[in-house]
């Protein structure tokens, strides 16, 4: 099930595999994605997380069923100011109609962000 996503082509997101219950994504950092004081702009991270665990659960559905993000807790660790950041994310928990997942942000293998998520699933 391929799906277009304008928002992620926007800030350069690349969709890189999906695995067992697994799901990466890629960002190239660039200078429009940087705050006033040179690093990543938090929102950036966010969208990176959301749309990784988003993409995690929405490839793992049925035919005729699609998700919405209901909430994410994002918590940030380490500054980005170059380079690109890899998110990981996978399923916590799915039920019929709530899914809870989490994710990781990486640059080098360092763990600079973590959030955890609810989504919502329903028919299309």
């Amino acid at each position: 099930m391929e799906q277009k996503h304008p928002f992620a082509e926007l800030i350069g997101l690349q969709y890189l595999k999906t695995e067992d219950q697994l799901f990466t994504c890629k960002l190239e950092i660039n200078p429009s994605h940087l705050n006033p004081n040179g690093v990543v702009h938090g929102g950036v991270l966010y969208t990176l997380a959301d749309t990784c665990m988003g993409g995690a659960l929405f490839y793992s559905l049925e035919e005729g069923k699609t998700c919405a993000t209901v909430e994410i807790k994002i918590s940030y660790f380490k500054p980005v100011r170059e380079g690109s950041v890899i998110c990981r994310a996978k399923i916590i928990h799915r039920g019929n109609s709530l899914a809870s997942l989490e994710a990781e942000v990486t640059l080098d293998e360092l763990l600079v962000s973590k959030a955890y998520g609810t989504f919502a699933i329903f028919n299309i």
